[in-house]
């Protein structure tokens, strides 16, 4: 019996994501929004059912697993936080974020951990899983990018943290309002 949520997150869990963020919603807002700037950011949609399947059938030791659609990266990871009870921290050099999308970012104020996603996942595995696990996701050709992106602290605070870019630390909340209309 596979059992897969937030109660199974425990301190020292390696949170990994299956791919580079911010993609699908931005791609969506140069659309939709006829901003005047050429790109040729493409949309991040994609099946996760392989890339899930692969994981589950090399028994690796899954605690939680979640989408990153609605609200993003911070969003997802705060709710597990928030229904855990576990502590968080992710280091956003470890974040995949494609150039053009990041840029995109700063040009329209845009956090990428607060954009939305179509074909990204973020998975809480045991910490022995972890190489493991990244490892399997990389053998997925939508996963190329599967990166090591955080672990659960032994801080039983329901808080996200991240190691900035430049060293320092900052909360991360949850995206209040919406960033783009909902489209589906």
């Amino acid at each position: 019996n596979l059992a897969i949520g937030p109660k199974r997150v425990e301190p020292g869990d390696v949170i990994l994501v299956n791919g580079d963020i911010a993609r699908h919603g931005i791609a969506i807002m140069i659309a939709r929004e006829a901003l005047g700037f050429e790109s040729n950011i493409v949309s991040d949609t994609a099946p996760l059912a392989g890339a899930v399947q692969r994981l589950v059938k090399a028994g690796i030791d899954i605690h939680c697993m979640r989408d990153l659609t609605r609200g993003g990266l911070a969003s997802a990871t705060v709710e597990i936080a928030e229904a855990s009870g576990a502590g968080i921290l992710l280091d956003e050099a470890s974040i995949p974020v494609h150039a053009d999308v990041g840029a995109a970012c700063d040009l329209l104020g845009f956090d990428p951990i607060h954009v939305a996603n179509e074909g990204r996942f973020i998975a809480f595995v045991a910490k022995r899983d972890a190489e493991a696990a990244l490892d399997l996701l990389r053998q997925e050709p939508l996963c190329a990018e599967a990166a090591i992106i955080g672990h659960v602290t032994n801080e039983g605070n329901a808080r996200v943290n991240m190691t900035s870019l430049v060293g320092g630390a900052r909360t991360v909340d949850m995206l209040s309002g919406e960033q783009l209309p909902r489209i589906c």
